[in-house]
């Protein structure tokens, strides 16, 4: 809801109120956002959260000679630029024509409508409600509208002739603010954008602790906390992508906030390229936070007429800590970011070969790997790198979209229908964005790269990026693309990026813009997204970045999950997961179950983590199943069987965290479907620590009046796991790994532990369940609880009569 009076603008989501007025000098001014208020029908009641003024701060300039008594410096505003007095990080900054810098933007009108108005250039938020089809004629004009309202605020420049539009859109369900910028040139000269930012925030108090995600390849989503009571933090990427090294999600919360309690702001950005976020804290002790398109490296010529947008940035708080921030995140990305055919369907189980075969893959290989599949109860076969072109290793071919018919002697089509026949969907990996210098592509458009005439070039895993600033770039994309996922019956496609970018430059444009590079490159890859997600609407797109390098709201508009990590190790997973859920759904998040020792770590984890940690995300398999014990065949065939039983309300319910790896030896998640009915736990185990059998699951987020019966998975584990401790109870003397040994492993098993209670929901989740004791070095039954170093559990709560 968009409340309006007199100058003053008051937003309300369900449980938040947005306010903020035009001063006396004309610019927008910040005065609260946080926990419903209640200000009146006539906001009679904004007037007392308006700062006082009397004298403005020594050594510091006033707006004006008629408004002496405060300093730009000093006052909470909507968006700021250099010039009149405020020094602080600025929202905008534009060289005009005569070579100034300072901008003096005032207010002039506004507008207020249902519904929300799409950007022209980039991706948005759709206010749709529960529709995101494609199509959008089949939408009616009021089920497009769905519980949203916008306001556009139209400041205009008291100097320059310039034109610059913000606006808000109230997502009042979710909880949710969103932003965005449009800057238009109304003179007759041609202007240099070197910022154009997409949410300022300007609150009164500081001494916030700020969380930021960081990391590297097979490191994403470390999660990062600092105190800001003073100066600036600055974080963002330029790496051409939103990248693994700083993700765009950003929290500020009061000092002493939980998981569950404390006021709790979120900010992110539907963007995929070079993105900046800034926390400053004023010597006045009030605290600006800004986010947008990464001002380094960016500068954008602007003609008569034209007009330039930034990327929308979204806004959440919760009073109700981190958890409540992340649902209103992950409800706002559900409803409102993730679209098309498969908004809210069910994600299938795949297997992708690449753990199993890397490039060496033929057909027959493939079959033999898709037929062990079908029968663990894969649903999508995906078939990785490897099957075009001459690609036998990471030197060459890319860009070369043709079936290598070595490998492949009937083409895509003949795999794709042989897999079909198994009864399983087929998948296919592409990496449309890069190209080798050993490609035919290449040969034939050397121009076609990102690269600086003439000069060295810096690579990164053997190859260059496709210059999208070109539109014929583009267009070869989308008709090779096209050829490809129309050639067979293709249910899925894995869309990778395995560099970053350096050297920005395109040789199709002028010197003067050529700071407009990494932008116009992620507007040429929404283009060649958009349009392939159209013509192919039913395809499953899965992004990938060398992992999760691109991992962002804007890839989210297009690609319903994305690969979160090329990390499958089950330990380093629930780390980066957990740090994912801050503010992506678990349905977003692609996990796989690989083989041990892993690939990434050489580190050994019971099957039974693997998949637990993977099924609280979109679950799927990357190994040989060929090469797999029975015994290990038939614990993924029951691993699957059950997850198909909770996967409508693992993937699509609320997701909670409770204890994790950034606090000590544990993580622990719940995910409660939505009528509070069912809901499965998780706690997984770094290492184990001597002599300490107690051991406790904390649910969240059910209902305290519903009576559960909670369960655990009963399994039978293998003698062989106790090590040389059977001789402790064997009559005669067994050695390691001996025929004996594995003779007795076949057909005597360990009985597990069993918890089996019914309980209220409010006790689940304040009191917690006291599971049965941890092995502890002084005996072993089915009292006990088989617990060992990266060990993990899952439990289940249903709701009773």
């Amino acid at each position: 809801m968009i409340i309006h009076k007199d100058g003053h603008f008051v937003l309300n989501t369900k449980n938040t109120t947005y306010a903020f007025y035009i001063n006396a000098t004309g610019q927008p001014e910040h005065l609260y956002y946080g926990k419903m208020i209640t200000l009146g029908d006539d906001l009679a009641g904004i007037e007392a959260l308006k700062e006082q003024w009397a004298f403005a701060p020594g050594n510091t300039i006033v707006y004006d000679n008629d408004h002496k008594q405060y300093s730009p410096e000093n006052v909470c505003f909507e968006m700021s630029s250099y010039g009149h007095g405020d020094i602080r990080e600025p929202f905008i900054e534009v060289v005009h024509a005569d070579g100034s810098m300072s901008c003096d933007f005032v207010y002039d009108t506004f507008l207020i409508k249902h519904g929300k108005t799409p950007l022209k250039t980039l991706p948005s938020s759709y206010s749709r409600g529960e529709f995101g089809s494609f199509d959008e004629e089949s939408i009616d004009a009021d089920e497009k509208e769905g519980n949203v309202t916008e306001l556009t605020i139209i400041l205009k420049d008291r100097s320059y002739d310039l034109e610059l539009k913000m606006r808000y859109c109230v997502y009042e369900e979710c909880d949710v603010i969103t932003r965005d910028a449009v800057l238009t040139n109304c003179s007759k000269d041609e202007i240099r954008v070197d910022r154009l930012l997409s949410l300022q925030l300007d609150m009164h108090d500081s001494d916030y602790k700020l969380t930021t995600f960081h990391g590297s390849w097979a490191r994403e989503m470390d999660k990062a906390e600092r105190m800001i009571a003073c100066g600036k933090y600055e974080g963002g990427s330029f790496t051409g992508t939103s990248s693994n090294r700083n993700n765009p999600l950003m929290l500020l919360a009061e000092k002493n906030a939980t998981e569950k309690t404390g006021r709790v702001y979120g900010f992110n950005l539907i963007y995929s390229g070079n993105h900046f976020e800034a926390v400053e804290v004023t010597p006045y002790g009030k605290t600006r936070i800004l986010n947008g398109i990464q001002p380094k490296g960016f500068s954008y010529i602007l003609m008569p007429d034209e007009e330039l947008e930034a990327p929308e940035a979204v806004m959440s708080y919760s009073s109700d800590g981190y958890n409540g921030l992340s649902q209103n995140m992950h409800a706002f990305i559900r409803k409102h970011v993730v679209r098309g055919y498969w908004k809210d369907k069910i994600r299938p189980v795949l297997l992708n070969s690449w753990e199993a075969s890397y490039f060496d893959i033929n057909e027959a290989k493939l079959l033999k790997l898709a037929k062990a599949a079908a029968k663990v109860g894969v649903e999508l076969f995906v078939m990785d790198d490897g099957w075009f072109g001459e690609r036998n290793d990471d030197l060459r071919s890319l860009g070369d979209w043709t079936p290598n018919k070595k490998k492949l002697p009937n083409g895509v089509k003949g795999l794709c229908d042989k897999v079909n026949e198994l009864g399983l969907d087929f998948g296919i990996w592409v990496e449309p964005e890069m190209v080798n210098v050993d490609s035919n592509l290449y040969r034939a458009h050397p121009d076609w790269c990102l690269a600086i005439p003439d000069k060295p070039h810096s690579e990164g895993r053997n190859q260059r990026i496709l210059d999208l600033c070109r539109k014929e770039v583009q267009d070869y994309i989308i008709e090779a693309m096209s050829d490809v996922f129309g050639s067979a019956n293709i249910a899925y496609v894995k869309w990778d990026m395995n560099r970053i970018i350096t050297d920005y430059y395109s040789e199709s444009l002028p010197a003067k813009r050529q700071g407009e590079v990494a932008h116009r490159y992620v507007l040429g890859l929404y283009r060649v997204l958009d349009e392939l997600t159209k013509r192919f609407p039913k395809i499953l797109f899965e992004g990938c970045s060398s992992g999760g390098n691109r991992f962002d709201l804007g890839m989210l508009c297009y690609f319903p999950q994305i690969w979160g990590s090329d990390n499958t190790d089950a330990i380093c997973r629930a780390q980066i997961q957990n740090g994912y859920t801050y503010g992506y759904p678990q349905e977003t998040i692609g996990s796989h179950v690989s083989a041990c020792p892993n690939h990434q770590t050489l580190r050994e984890t019971p099957l039974e983590t693997r998949f637990a940690v993977a099924a609280f995300g979109s679950l799927g398999y990357e190994c040989n199943l060929c090469d797999m014990k029975k015994e290990e065949l038939e614990e993924i065939a029951t691993q699957i069987e059950l997850y198909k039983t909770i996967r409508q309300f693992t993937q699509y319910g609320s997701f909670y965290r409770g204890r994790s790896f950034d606090d000590g030896n544990f993580c622990e998640w719940t995910i409660v479907s939505k009528d509070k009915f069912r809901a499965v736990g998780m706690i997984v185990q770094k290492l184990v620590t001597p002599n300490q059998p107690y051991g406790y699951y904390m649910a969240q987020g059910l209902d305290p009046e519903f009576r559960y019966h909670f369960s655990n998975r009963f399994k039978k584990h293998n003698i062989k796991e106790f090590g040389d401790l059977v001789n402790t109870v064997s009559p005669v003397h067994i050695k390691q790994d001996s025929l004996l040994h594995n003779a007795i492993a076949k057909v005597i098993k360990m009985d597990g532990e069993k918890e089996d209670f019914t309980v209220y929901g409010d006790a689940l989740m304040e009191a917690g369940i006291k599971l049965k004791p941890a092995f502890a070095g002084t005996g072993y039954d089915e009292r006990v609880r088989f617990f060992p170093d990266f060990g993990a559990r899952l439990y289940f709560m249903e709701k009773t009569d």
